[in-house]
């Protein structure tokens, strides 16, 4: 059985942009055929897409650098470079994408439908978008922007309707395998569950949810102790829980002490998930010598106004009528959880000290270099609000000074990579 790894942290790269092209129309017969470089083209993306066949983040467990293919130069004869290839990445239902750095989401693959992560950059303008009436031979093209690169980390978060919780070896395993067709390890030894396990239980006709496995929790799971820990995530979503609790009194335990220690784990990993709406089943009643401690639990679960069955799940009896009052409870309860984005990407840092090449050619002032490149790369020229940083780290750069003192009339060009304007004073 591969292993089970439910977190990964990988690094992932769009393709830059082609660069333009600096060519001239040349043909017989023709005289002054003018600019004809082609542009570049567009890096590819690296796109995620969800395959319900993956049940595990074990891909990532050796790769953790991908990238998209980049998009190839402009040549002449006004020809555009090929657009880079994108990049698919396939991850499990139900994986939630963080950014490192912050840890703050950026989506939650829920559904099928694609999510760009990194955009590629675009390509660059070849020389047969600077010909003027006054510059009818330009001998420049731009070159290409450049792809985003993220650190992200993936955290798989099972899309299940129902959880079962409890202490090893209380039979949720078993539980499991008869509700479902589910096939989960079974054994009379802790920790048997040694990842969370699926299936489908089907109450009726029409009327069906998914019931996972949790591995058993123990007293301080919560810090990290046993398994436990490392799959409470997978009950981040479900609606609702079922504590299956030991009443047989085999192995000498207290039901009603087990209950309040579980529960205490649960409100030490999440407040939330302590107050989710929880049914309580006695299992092992069919080996239960002495029916105090069963009562017991039944008393102190009731007095919390808990609904408490009675189950045997190795010899089938109650477990209808359990898996019944869960479908019952999930039929007024909000679904699945999907989380929504809260990732907001901070301002990039610019470094401007690096140096500008700045050419006059006619009345365009080209302007370029590697800082530039990058802050370019990171602009929203559709937004109001990232255009004005745009113009903010252009001034305090000292650019327009710059140009000032080299010469800039108002109403030459100032072309910036694959964007041109009027400069005014």
């Amino acid at each position: 059985m591969p292993a089970f790894i439910d977190t990964a942290r990988i690094t992932v790269r769009s393709g830059d942009g082609g660069n333009g092209a600096v060519a001239f129309h040349r043909e017989k017969y023709v005289a002054a055929g003018g600019p004809d470089g082609g542009d570049g083209g567009r890096g590819g993306d690296v796109i995620l897409k969800v395959d319900r066949h993956m049940s595990t983040l074990m891909d990532f467990r050796y790769k953790r650098k991908y990238s998209a293919q980049n998009g190839a130069d402009g040549t002449g004869k006004r020809c555009s470079g090929k657009d880079g290839e994108s990049l698919t990445i396939k991850v499990p239902l139900g994986t939630v994408v963080r950014d490192t750095e912050s840890g703050q989401i950026i989506c939650d693959m829920s559904s099928d439908e694609l999510f760009v992560l990194a955009r590629g950059g675009n390509g660059g303008w070849g020389n047969k978008h600077f010909a003027t009436p006054t510059r009818q031979v330009p001998h420049f093209a731009k070159a290409g922007l450049p792809g985003q690169t993220r650190d992200v980390v993936l955290e798989l978060k099972l899309l299940a309707d129902v959880g079962l919780v409890g202490f090893p070896n209380v039979g949720k395993s078993t539980l499991l395998s008869v509700v479902s067709r589910a096939h989960p390890k079974i054994a009379n030894y802790h920790f048997t569950t040694l990842m969370p396990n699926l299936g489908v239980v089907s109450v009726g006709e029409g009327v069906s949810f998914v019931l996972a496995d949790i591995p058993g929790i123990i007293e301080g799971a919560a810090e990290g102790a046993g398994l436990g820990h490392d799959f409470l995530r997978h009950i981040d979503r479900c609606r609702l829980l079922i504590h299956v609790v030991d009443v047989s009194g085999s192995e000498g335990r207290d039901p009603v002490e087990d209950f309040k220690a579980v529960c205490e784990e649960l409100a030490q990993y999440n407040e939330k998930l302590a107050s989710r709406p929880m049914l309580v089943a006695g299992n092992k009643v069919d080996i239960a010598v002495d029916r105090t401690g069963l009562e017991a639990l039944r008393t102190y679960v009731t007095q919390r106004g808990m609904r408490f069955f009675e189950l045997s799940a190795a010899a089938h009896q109650g477990v209808e009528e359990l898996m019944r009052a869960a479908a019952g409870e999930l039929a007024h309860l909000p679904p699945v959880t999907v989380y929504e984005p809260d990732y907001v990407p901070a301002p990039p840092k610019v470094d401007t000290s690096g140096e500008l090449t700045i050419q006059h050619v006619d009345d365009t002032w080209i302007v370029e270099g590697p800082w530039l490149q990058h802050l370019m790369a990171n602009v929203n020229f559709g937004d109001f609000e990232s255009r004005n940083w745009f113009d903010r780290i252009l001034r305090e750069s000292g650019l327009f000074q710059r140009l000032e003192s080299m010469g800039i009339q108002n109403g030459d060009t100032v072309s910036l990579y694959n964007l041109e304007f009027e400069y005014q004073r």
